[in-house]
């Protein structure tokens, strides 16, 4: 009555095991797995921007845009250009413009350049040299990336304006 025949208990179980091994390496590739952090080492140099939909953790040399949803800069890490991200933690230094939801200069971090952000937590030894700005959706491109008047090279006055804002730039008609 509980009896199987060898041709069943060899043949019926595979077939069932490899089926459910296919079905779950399926459904593995098909969910989204919690990525690992992509790491730029302390000694590697990256000339141009980097783009990511994951967490970086930078600990070399970027000469360049970063862009990704979690960003940690690492205290050897060194970034020139704007980095845009959810979250924006500095242990480094940045020379640009910080975009982010939420953004942690940690101690020893140096930042020279603007800061535009939802949350802002400066702690005690961390240097930052700029402006900051609060916004709902810092991550909404609003004007031009360089938030200096020098950044656009267009002059301060047109050309044969003779109004007092001229800022002691002179125009001759010649």
């Amino acid at each position: 009555m509980f009896t199987k025949n060898k041709n069943q208990e060899t043949n019926s179980p595979e077939p069932t095991k490899g089926a459910s091994a296919q079905d779950a390496i399926r459904g593995a590739a098909m969910k989204p797995a919690a990525r690992a952090a992509s790491i730029i080492c302390a000694d590697m140099k990256i000339n141009g921007s980097i783009i990511s939909e994951g967490a970086l953790q930078i600990d070399g040399v970027v000469d360049g845009d970063v862009s990704a949803t979690d960003i940690t800069i690492g205290a050897s890490g060194f970034i020139t250009g704007e980095v845009k991200a959810e979250v924006v933690k500095v242990k480094g230094k940045i020379r640009g413009s910080i975009r982010a939801r939420k953004v942690e200069l940690e101690s020893g971090a140096h930042v020279k350049g603007d800061i535009v952000h939802a949350s802002l937590q400066i702690q005690s030894n961390a240097v930052f040299e700029g402006q900051v700005k609060h916004a709902d959706d810092p991550l909404k491109d609003t004007g031009p990336k360089g938030a200096t008047p020098t950044a656009t090279n267009e002059p301060a006055a047109p050309v044969g304006h003779s109004g007092s804002a001229s800022f002691g730039i002179s125009t001759s008609a010649s």
